[in-house]
């Protein structure tokens, strides 16, 4: 019987650096079985709302995602089985009729927000990463991040992050730290850190007798 792939969750912040984390372990395993899933992809279809209530989407809550088709889609690729993986389309602020095949991998990295926030989520974990960065640095990295590729402006982006984005990571993702079973600081700067995982996953997968 094939073994189990492994399930790796990174949270963080936005701004946290946990994107960077993610994508420096990916690149590490170029060339083996491994596929990243984003959060972000799993906000809730909105299309029977009118528009301008779409407008007003929380996206930094829990109740943004639609974590039962996640789970769902989590649970299928754990046992080998490829998903139609949702298009979220921002203009629109809801879900698109675009999907994306996703083929089934030996590993499987889970990366958004408020990944270690539901219970059902962190049980299909094997690795549990929370980027950690402080709170001056996020806010700048997010300002440029909205700024350049947005096209916000800076006034919208910090009111956002004062009424939004600040309270939601204090009150749903800050507490999710307690859950990691790793911490990493200042995320995709952090070498050491990652070093540590991609070894931790080497590890695991010739137990698994992957590699």
């Amino acid at each position: 019987m094939r073994a189990k792939p492994v399930v790796i969750g990174v949270a963080g912040g936005s701004g946290s650096g946990k994107t960077s984390v993610t994508k420096a372990i990916y690149d590490r395993f170029q060339g083996h079985s491994i596929l990243m899933i984003e959060q972000d992809s799993y906000y809730r279809d909105q299309s029977h709302l009118p528009f301008e209530e779409r407008l007003l989407t929380n996206y930094d809550h829990p109740l943004a995602f639609d974590n039962d088709l996640l789970i769902d889609h989590l649970e299928q690729l754990i046992n080998y089985i490829p998903i139609n993986k949702p298009v979220y389309d921002y203009s629109l602020h809801t879900r698109s009729n675009e999907v994306i095949r996703v083929e089934p991998k030996d590993v499987i990295i889970l990366e958004g927000i408020l990944v270690l926030e539901d219970e059902r989520l962190r049980d299909l974990m094997d690795i549990k990463l929370f980027v950690d960065t402080d709170a001056d640095l996020r806010i700048i990295r997010r300002i440029q991040r909205d700024i350049q590729e947005r096209g916000r402006s800076i006034d919208s982006v910090i009111d956002q992050y004062i009424h939004v984005v600040r309270p939601m990571h204090n009150q749903f993702i800050e507490p999710t730290k307690r859950y990691a079973d790793v911490i990493i600081p200042e995320g995709g700067q952090n070498y050491v850190a990652i070093d540590l995982m991609v070894t931790k996953i080497q590890t695991i997968l010739e137990q698994k007798s992957f590699l």
